[in-house]
C-alpha cells in the first residue's frame, strides 16, 4: 500500500527510524512530537499486518484533540474508525488504539491488555509508576517489534524519571543502557509550525526564565529552587518603586479599585489579602490578614464565623479599606457544601462576599510570574507594602515541586501564595520582556532568541509529498 504523507522535519526522521526500546522525542515545546507519533504509528501499522498499537495521554479529551481528530481525516479509507471501541483498524489487521491515564485507577483498564508498541504522548504529565504500569503490557510472542515511544517536555510529574534515563543516562538494576535513545526536538526544529504560527516562538521566550529555558531549549536542570526567583526586595528602592517589590505605604487614591483575595484554612493559616489596583492596572497588596500562630504554617483553628468575622472588622477600620467597596475573589472550594451551610454561606453572613476564583495552578503561576517580572526599566506589575510581612516572609521561600517541576511544592507555606494566584487569575495579564532583547545578545542562546518564522521556514509546503512504500 502506498501511504503519502506530509514531509518529516529531520528530528522526527530520527524519530521516524528510531528502532530502540525506549526511545524518547523531544525536550521542548512545539517540537512536532505529535504530529510524529501519529505518522510513526501509520507507517507501523501499515508495515505489519496484525501489529496492535496503543497511544497514550491524560484524558480522552486530548487524544481527540491531537490525534483522533487528525487521523480521522489522515486515514480516510485507509483504516475504519471505532468510536465505541476507540480504534482505527485496518483492512491488513492492524489496529491504533486510544487510552487514557488521568489517575492511578485509570490503570485498571489496562490488565491482561498486551501490545507491541506503545506511544506514551506527554509522558511527563504521568507519573513514573504510571508509564511504568502500562509499559508492562508491551508483551506478546509474535514477531512485531516491540517498543515504547515517549514524547516529553521538562516538567510534569513524570521529569525526574524521563530525565534519569533519557537525559542523565543514570540506569537501576534491570535497565539496559542500549535500549534507552532520546531524540532532541526543538520548536525551531518545526517549519510548519514556524509557518502557521510564528508568534509562538515569541511566546515561549516571555515566559519565567527557568520556563523559558525548559520549555523554549530544553533544558532538564532548571526548574529547581526558589519558585518566585524574580522577587526582589530592596529597601533603597522603597520609594522609586524600580527592581523591588516590596515599597513603602502610601494612601491609595478613591479612584483605584480595591479587592480581596482569600485562602480558607484552619489546622493551616488562613490569608486574606487587599490589593488595589491602579489606573495601569498594577497591583499593590496594600494589606493582609494571616491566620498564623506565630509557628511556621501553624493555623489558628478559627471557625469560620470568626474569620469573616475578623475580615469584616478589618474592612471597617483600615484607613485603605473602610468605606471601600470591595469585590472579592477566593478559592471555588469554600463553595462546597457539607453541613448544610459553606464557608462563602457564612461569609456572606458577614458582608464579606467572593466571587469563584479560577484556582487552575500552572496558568496561575504564570500570571503570578508575569507581574512579579521587570520590564525593561525596571518595573514590575506588582508591589507589596511592606506591611505586609506575611507575605515578604512566605513568599520567597517557596521552592518548585520536585515531582511537578513547574508547579510549586505544597509542602511549603504557600497560603499567600495560592490567593495572590486567585488575585492574578482574576485580572490576567499578557507576558511581557523581561529585559530588552538586545541586552541578551551575548546570551549563548540568543540565536533562537532572535530567530524568526523566516530563518527557519523554507516553503517545505512547496515540495512535493514524500512518498514511504511501507
Amino acid at each position: 500500500m502506498i501511504l503519502r504523507l506530509q514531509p518529516p522535519t529531520d528530528k522526527q526522521k530520527e524519530f521516524l527510524k528510531a528502532t530502540c526500546k525506549h526511545v524518547g522525542f523531544g525536550g521542548a515545546r512545539g517540537g512536532g512530537k505529535s504530529f510524529a507519533v501519529r505518522m510513526k504509528a501509520k507507517l507501523l501499522a501499515l508495515r505489519y499486518p496484525g501489529i496492535k498499537l496503543l497511544i497514550v495521554r491524560r484524558t480522552y479529551a486530548e487524544l481527540m484533540n491531537n490525534h483522533i481528530s487528525f487521523l480521522i481525516k489522515e486515514l480516510a479509507g485507509a483504516a475504519k474508525y471505532s468510536r465505541s471501541d476507540y480504534e482505527f483498524v485496518f483492512p491488513n489487521g492492524s489496529c491504533i488504539k486510544f487510552g487514557y491515564c488521568a489517575c492511578d485507577a485509570d490503570l485498571d483498564r489496562y490488565q491482561g491488555a498486551e501490545y507491541d508498541v506503545i506511544f506514551i504522548d506527554e509522558a511527563t504529565q504521568l507519573t513514573e509508576y504510571q508509564m511504568k504500569t502500562l509499559t508492562a503490557c508491551v508483551r506478546g510472542v509474535n514477531g512485531f517489534p516491540k517498543r515504547i515511544y515517549y514524547t516529553c517536555n521538562p516538567g510534569g510529574p513524570g521529569h525526574g524519571y524521563i530525565k534519569r534515563v533519557f537525559i542523565d543516562r543514570r540506569y537501576n538494576a534491570g535497565e539496559d543502557p542500549d535500549d534507552y535513545l532520546f531524540i532532541r526536538s526543538l520548536v525551531t526544529d518545526n517549519a510548519a509550525l514556524m509557518s502557521t504560527q510564528p508568534d509562538y516562538v515569541d511566546q515561549l521566550r516571555a515566559l519565567p526564565e527557568k520556563l523559558r529555558r525548559a520549555w523554549l531549549f530544553g533544558e532538564w536542570n532548571v526548574l529547581d529552587g526558589n519558585f518566585f526567583e524574580e522577587f526582589r526586595d530592596d529597601p533603597e528602592h522603597y520609594r522609586d518603586r524600580r527592581f523591588t517589590h516590596v515599597i513603602s505605604p502610601f494612601n491609595i487614591p478613591q479612584s483605584w479599585r480595591v479587592y480581596r483575595s482569600f485562602d480558607w484554612g484552619y489546622a493551616k493559616p488562613f490569608s486574606c489579602g487587599w490589593w488595589a489596583v491602579d489606573n495601569d492596572g498594577v497591583l499593590y497588596r496594600i494589606a493582609e490578614l494571616y491566620g498564623c500562630t506565630g509557628d511556621p504554617d501553624t493555623g489558628l483553628k478559627l471557625t469560620p464565623d470568626e474569620v469573616f468575622g475578623r475580615i469584616h472588622s478589618t474592612e471597617c477600620t483600615h484607613p485603605a479599606l473602610k468605606g471601600r467597596n470591595i469585590l472579592g475573589v477566593a478559592d471555588p472550594a469554600i463553595w462546597e457544601c457539607q453541613t448544610g451551610e459553606s464557608i462563602a454561606d457564612v461569609a456572606a453572613k458577614h458582608a464579606v462576599f467572593f466571587s469563584r476564583g479560577d484556582n487552575k495552578r500552572i496558568p496561575g503561576w504564570l500570571q503570578v510570574h508575569y507581574r512579579l517580572r521587570f520590564d525593561g526599566d525596571g518595573y514590575p506589575m506588582m508591589y507589596v507594602f511592606s506591611t505586609c510581612r506575611d507575605f515578604i516572609r512566605t513568599v520567597p521561600l517557596l521552592v518548585y515541586d520536585r515531582n511537578r517541576p513547574e508547579d510549586l511544592d505544597t509542602s511549603g507555606e504557600d497560603h499567600i501564595a495560592d490567593e495572590t494566584r486567585y488575585m492574578c487569575m482574576s485580572r490576567p495579564i499578557t507576558p511581557r520582556e523581561e529585559v530588552p532583547r538586545k541586552l541578551m545578545s551575548g546570551d549563548p542562546r540568543s540565536l533562537y532568541l532572535d530567530m524568526t518564522a523566516e530563518d527557519v521556514y523554507s516553503g517545505s509546503e512547496q515540495q512535493k509529498m514524500e512518498i514511504y512504500n511501507v
